[in-house]
C-alpha cells in the first residue's frame, strides 16, 4: 500500500506518494489558479480538482495507492450547500472595503480568548467569513457547512463533512484554545450548527472511487490537517518534545513547545496554534518565503559565500516588511546600501529572512533545540546561518524538506496501525561567516530606528 498526500500551499500545490515507511515514491506539483469573481479573487477549485484527480489516476495503479490525505495552507475556508459551494473559495490576500472592515472588526473577540491576533486581509479567516455574511448574506445562510480548507478537499473526495482542531485553532478567531471550544464569535452568529462534527487529523472519513487505466480503485479518504501543524506533529512523532520548529514556505512559522502563552504579543503576529491533539503552542510568524522572493527579485539559483561576504562588506540591508503580517506590521520594506548584483540580491534576501527568523526566535523565547524544515532549507545556507546566529542552540535540519507532507502521511498511516515515519534530521554546523554578528547588530539598530519612525 501507499498513500497520496496533497500538500496544498498558497503558492505551490504538490502531490506526494509515500510508502508505508514514509519514503517518497513519486511527486508532482502545480500552481493554484486564482480568478476574479464579482470583484473578489477566488480559487479556481475545479481546475485544482482536475489536476488532483488526473495526478492520482496517473500513478495509483503503479504505486498501489490506497488512501488520500490533504495538508493545507491556513486562512482559508469553504461554504458548502446542498449543491456545492455557495460562494467560491476566497483568496486570503485581499481586504474588505474600509467601511465593511470597520463593522466586522468591531466583532472580533479579544486576544485573551482566541489567542488570535487582529491581522490584515483574510489572515484571520473569521474576518472573511464576516465579510461574506455582511456583503452576501445568502452565501453564509444557505451553507450547510463551514469547512476549513483541508476539510473541503477531504469532503470533495467523498469524505464526510468534518471539522479539525489544528486548522480551526490557527488564528481564525473561531476557536478559544484555553476553553477547547468554539469562540464567542461562532456562538454570536449561530454558526456552530454549520460546523461539522470533529474528526482527528488523519482519521478515515470516507471513500473515493478513482477511475484508472486498470479499473476503479476505492481509496480511503482521511481528514486533512493544517500544514505547519502537520510538520510539528511529524517531529513530535519522532520523539522530540522540548524544541522549536521553524517551518518555512510562503510563511515562516515558528512554534516553541516550551514558551508560555503569556509571552505572546498580539501586535507582533504572535499567537497560539493548536496541535492535532488540541494543545495550544506559542507561535510567531512572518511571510518569509514571500519576502525572500520579493527581496531577491525571484533569484532561484544557489547563493555563494562570496555573495554573502559581499553584502556584509558593502553594508547592504533589507529592512522589514515586504509583505503583510509579521512582527513589524505597518512598516514598509526597503533595501538600503549600494546597488547589489543579482546574486547579491539573493544573498540580501537570505540574510534578511535569517535575521527575521533570529529575531522572531528571541521574541518567542527559544533557547531549546531548533528544527528547521520546509522550502528555505533548499537554499543550503538558511540552517547554517541560523546555527551561527543561534550558536548556543543545536540546529537540526530535515533532509526531507517536505515536513508537512510527511507529517500528514504519519497521521493517516496511524489509521492502518502503521506508526513508522521517516525523519532524517542532521545537525547543521555554523556557517562561520565573517562579520555576521556585526551585521546583525547593525540590522537590529536600523530596524529599531525604522520602527520608532513608523510610530512617530
Amino acid at each position: 500500500m501507499s498513500l497520496a498526500v496533497f500538500d496544498l500551499g498558497k503558492t505551490n500545490s504538490k502531490m506526494f506518494v509515500l510508502s508505508r515507511d514514509g519514503s517518497i515514491l513519486h511527486q508532482t506539483r502545480t500552481k493554484p489558479v486564482w480568478i476574479d469573481h464579482q470583484g473578489r479573487r477566488v480559487l479556481d477549485d475545479a481546475h485544482l480538482f482536475d489536476w488532483m484527480q488526473a495526478s492520482l489516476a496517473d500513478i495509483a495503479d503503479q504505486h498501489n495507492v490506497t488512501g488520500i490525505m490533504v495538508s493545507g495552507h491556513g486562512c482559508t475556508f469553504a461554504l458548502v450547500g446542498p449543491n456545492g459551494l455557495t460562494h467560491p473559495i476566497l483568496d486570503y490576500e485581499q481586504d474588505p472595503r474600509p467601511e465593511t472592515a470597520t463593522h466586522i472588526d468591531a466583532e472580533i473577540p479579544p486576544f485573551s480568548e482566541t489567542f488570535s491576533p487582529v491581522l490584515p486581509l483574510g489572515f484571520n479567516y473569521g474576518r472573511h467569513l464576516l465579510w461574506l455574511a455582511e456583503d452576501e448574506p445568502p452565501s453564509v445562510s444557505d451553507a450547510e457547512w463551514i469547512l476549513s480548507y483541508p476539510q473541503f478537499w477531504s469532503w470533495r473526495f467523498g469524505g464526510a463533512p468534518s471539522s479539525e482542531v489544528s486548522y480551526l485553532g490557527c488564528h481564525s478567531h473561531l476557536w478559544a484554545p484555553l476553553a477547547d471550544d468554539f469562540s464567542t464569535l461562532v456562538r454570536k452568529h449561530d454558526w456552530r450548527g454549520k460546523m461539522p462534527p470533529f474528526a482527528r487529523a488523519g482519521e478515515r472519513i470516507g471513500s473515493y472511487a478513482l477511475r484508472t487505466p486498470m479499473g476503479t480503485r476505492h481509496l480511503a479518504v482521511h481528514n486533512g490537517v493544517h500544514d505547519s501543524n502537520s510538520a510539528l506533529y511529524l517531529y513530535r512523532a519522532l520523539g522530540l518534545d522540548d524544541f522549536t520548529l521553524v517551518s518555512s514556505g510562503t510563511w515562516v512559522i515558528i512554534f516553541n513547545t516550551s514558551c508560555p502563552l503569556q509571552v505572546l504579543d498580539e501586535r507582533r503576529d504572535m499567537l497560539a496554534n493548536v496541535t492535532v491533539d488540541r494543545n495550544p503552542v506559542a507561535t510567531i510568524r512572518f511571510m518569509g518565503g514571500r519576502e525572500y522572493d520579493l527581496v531577491s527579485q525571484g533569484w532561484n539559483a544557489p547563493i555563494s559565500l562570496a555573495a554573502l561576504h559581499g553584502v556584509i562588506e558593502k553594508s547592504i540591508f533589507a529592512l522589514p516588511s515586504f509583505a503583510a503580517g509579521g512582527p513589524f506590521q505597518g512598516m514598509q520594506g526597503q533595501v538600503i546600501g549600494p546597488q547589489p548584483t543579482p546574486e547579491e540580491r539573493g544573498a540580501v534576501a537570505l540574510l534578511y529572512v535569517a535575521l527575521m527568523t533570529d529575531l522572531s526566535l528571541d521574541l518567542v523565547q527559544s533557547d531549546n533545540d531548533l528544527v528547521v524544515d520546509g522550502g528555505l532549507v533548499k537554499t543550503g545556507l538558511y540552517a547554517p546561518l541560523l546555527a551561527q546566529l543561534r550558536h548556543s542552540q543545536t540546529v537540526l535540519s530535515s533532509r526531507e524538506v517536505e515536513g508537512s507532507a510527511l507529517g500528514a502521511a504519519a497521521l493517516a498511516m496511524e489509521d492502518f496501525d502503521v506508526h513508522a515515519v521517516v525523519g532524517d534530521l542532521a545537525r547543521s554546523e555554523p556557517l562561520a561567516l565573517a562579520g555576521l554578528d556585526a551585521y546583525r547588530k547593525t540590522w537590529r539598530q536600523l530596524v529599531s530606528t525604522q520602527q520608532r519612525e513608523a510610530v512617530a
